[in-house]
């Protein structure tokens, strides 16, 4: 009987499309689930006269594979993928190949990697994106790990992976240990931002200009081609005209409550620690937050009711700033985004192709967009550029699109409609390009209190001083402490 070409372990939707998917590709695909129940439907159902072997345990599943053994782990992030591991190492020889296609955090990814290659295995830690049907279709796939692996497992995932209009793969190798991880959660950041700024547009339609759903919805599909044409916008089109069997608008029945994985999250705290001010992506995340607040919500609003006016100026001119205002923090979102990976990227001695990046989520994952071929573009042209709005298209398109921003947000500001994400991009836009911050001001302070130093605009940079600011404080100055 002939051996499969690669297993999969765990069979709810995201596994269970993703060996489909290789199986459609011609792999022979070894599958086993915790419940076996789940195989056996499996089986008997949707694998039915295909190309799967079905087991029932881990060893079994070893032994139906062709060495070396591909396992790709598709099992919720956490201590499931720990117990899982340790049930493989035992039945797995030297060279077998672990993969982890589920949420990782990218440290569990880098402790992983090290315990597998201490038993003489391979392992990839690879983000998926593209949802259930990116998942059976064609997911975008960022694979980091064991760089052994790579030529293993690169026919199978170039092969299920997600192509752009060339032909090109959505899927190469990212970096060594957790630097696959890392770049999924980047994108789910990214994601995020994306989200959270076509709802504050929404919010923007619907209560400052007092936009019916119908109208929304061929607001959508208009933008839809231009600049912003992405899954996303698409999305949002099809949600806004979407009724139910009773006619009914479906999204004016959903509780204004956001859930979230933690992934954001994640990306916001990571940014914190590389000192990254990724603050379109955090305002997201608090946004989410805010919005599990309802019953303060609801209290809050009778407390300090809102009178907003009807809209009496120019409505189309409006929306064409609203949505310049969207395409203008859309830009400064992956640019906050790839400034994270740089970051990281020197912080874990990655060697990270930013344009093979952006190519990797030009098709098939949950961000994708017409735009991110610019993005490739540009760190082609320039693999060392440190920020994306420098580059000169997105410089010349960000020089047209921030007064609009500017004047959205203010807009926004007088209407008493919270936009968290696109006053954040508009602050970050106006910090970035500020070449006299105060924070001069706020170093003297710190050397006020904490005698912390500071550094002269008239010396070099690396000289610090500290100054005795109330003539008592002495001249001792301080390298560590800090309040």
């Amino acid at each position: 009987m002939k051996k499969a070409d690669i297993a999969v372990i765990g069979l709810a939707v995201m596994g269970e499309n993703l060996a489909m998917n290789m199986e459609s590709r011609g792999f022979t695909v070894a599958v086993y689930n915790r419940h076996t129940e789940k195989v056996d439907d499996f089986i008997a159902g949707r694998a039915a006269g295909k190309n799967f072997i079905g087991c029932h345990s881990i060893e079994e599943l070893a032994a139906n594979l062709e060495k070396p053994r591909k396992v790709f782990m598709m099992v919720k992030a956490g201590a499931p993928v720990d117990a899982l591991i340790e049930q493989l190492i035992p039945v797995l020889e030297e060279g077998d190949i672990l993969i982890d296609g589920g949420n990782s955090h990218f440290p569990d990814t880098m402790r992983r990697c090290e315990l597998a290659e201490s038993n003489g295995l391979l392992y990839v830690g690879c983000g998926v994106s593209g949802g259930e049907e990116g998942a059976l279709k064609g997911p975008s796939m960022m694979p980091g790990g064991s760089p052994a692996a790579w030529e293993h497992v690169k026919p199978i995932f170039q092969a299920i992976c997600a192509k752009v209009e060339d032909g090109s793969p959505c899927c190469d190798w990212v970096g060594e240990n957790g630097a696959g991880h890392f770049v999924k959660m980047v994108h789910n950041g990214i994601e995020y931002g994306d989200m959270q700024l076509i709802c504050e547009c929404y919010q923007l339609l619907k209560d400052g200009l007092g936009l019916a759903n119908e109208e929304m919805h061929d607001v959508f599909a208009r933008w839809n081609e231009t600049e912003l044409d992405s899954y996303l916008i698409e999305i949002t089109r099809d949600i806004l005209g979407y009724r139910d069997e009773n006619g009914e608008y479906t999204v004016d029945h959903i509780l204004d409550t956001a859930g979230q994985k933690g992934t954001g999250k994640w990306t916001a705290i990571q940014a914190l620690d590389e000192g990254t001010p990724l603050t379109l992506i955090s305002e997201a995340v608090y946004a989410r937050c805010l919005s599990a607040q309802k019953e303060e919500r609801v209290e809050a609003a009778r407390t300090f009711p809102h009178e907003r006016k009807a809209f009496e100026g120019d409505a189309d001119a409006l929306i064409e700033k609203i949505r310049k205002a969207l395409y203008a923090s859309k830009i400064i979102s992956y640019a906050q985004g790839y400034s994270l990976m740089r970051a990281a990227a020197e912080h874990y001695g990655w060697n990270l192709n930013f344009g093979g990046i952006a190519l990797m989520w030009r098709g098939g994952c949950i961000i994708r967009s017409a735009f991110l071929g610019k993005i490739k573009e540009a760190f082609e042209k320039d693999p060392a550029l440190s920020n994306l709005i420098l580059d000169s298209y997105f410089a010349d398109q960000m020089k047209t699109l921030v007064p609009a921003l500017r004047e959205v947000v203010a807009f926004a500001v007088g209407a008493g409609i919270p936009v968290p994400s696109l006053s954040s991009a508009m602050s970050w836009f106006d910090g970035y390009t500020t070449e006299r911050l105060p924070a001069n001001l706020l170093q003297a302070q710190r050397d006020y209190f904490g005698a912390h130093t500071y550094e002269r605009t008239d010396a070099p940079r690396g000289e610090h001083f500290h100054t005795n600011w109330t003539g008592h404080g002495g001249d001792t100055s301080s390298s560590s402490y800090n309040a």
